[in-house]
């Protein structure tokens, strides 16, 4: 497994697995409840991951879906 993205925000953590979804890329959630249980503190991030052969895809669709133009 590896990890595409790490963030405490909801908003872009929901489209980010929408978007993977969409793209028919199964993914995991870890670290869900340490994160709930220490809303605010950077070190406690939910952690959206994918399968190994999923990464690259996964990458440069998160990479165009969430890049702050």
């Amino acid at each position: 497994m590896k990890e595409v993205l790490r963030t405490n925000d909801p908003v872009k953590f929901s489209f980010a697995e929408s978007q993977l979804s969409d793209a028919d890329i199964e993914s995991f959630v870890l670290d869900e409840g340490m994160s709930s249980m220490y809303v605010g503190v950077p070190m406690f991030t939910k952690r959206l991951m994918v399968c190994d052969e999923d990464e690259a895809v996964a990458l440069r669709i998160l990479n165009a879906a969430l890049r702050d133009d």
